[in-house]
């Protein structure tokens, strides 16, 4: 179930953002699992969709742009929306899927934004193939870091909603 109160939930969001400003190993970051969390926990879709970018713009705007841009945030949106698929389904093994499903959605648009545009490969399927098989060693820093921030994430947010509420909260 999906909050009605964000505030939390957005300061979560921003201070993960703040995290790709740190030193870290390539592709170990917390986009993917920003992505997939503000679908899934933020009730209104508009901020669900603009939390996450908005993040995502901010640690760019010190990061640095790239001519990819457009296929990454093309690939955070999907997340967003696949997040709002799981917003009905919260059950731990679920988000576990979930984390891998969202990394693997980002993994392919954003390299098919680097088959398309850097030059380096053909423009055909087999030059996006080579592209995506380039790729798979920093898919493994994704996957670890998607399981790990959304981890962060989403026990933030459970731990939240328990101790607000009093009341005890299952998971099943």
């Amino acid at each position: 179930m999906k909050t009605q109160t964000p505030w939390i939930l957005i300061a979560t969001i921003a201070v993960v953002a703040l995290t790709r400003l740190l030193p870290h190993p390539p592709n170990f970051s917390s986009v993917v699992a920003m992505a997939l969390f503000g679908g899934a926990a933020l009730s209104d879709r508009k901020m669900a969709f603009v939390v996450p970018l908005a993040a995502m713009f901010i640690a760019d705007l010190f990061i640095g742009f790239h001519n990819t841009m457009v296929f990454v945030y093309l690939g955070m949106a999907l997340v967003v929306a696949f997040g709002l698929v799981l917003a009905r389904h919260r059950k731990p093994a679920v988000l576990v899927g979930g984390a891998v499903v969202g990394s693997a959605i980002f993994f392919l648009v954003s390299n098919t934004g680097m088959w398309w545009l850097s030059g380096i490969y053909q423009h055909n399927i087999d030059g996006l193939l080579m592209c995506y098989v380039a790729a798979l060693p920093f898919f493994h820093n994704t996957l670890m870091a998607t399981l790990l921030y959304s981890g962060l994430l989403f026990g933030v947010e459970y731990w939240t909603k328990r101790h607000s509420s009093g009341e005890k909260i299952i998971v099943n």
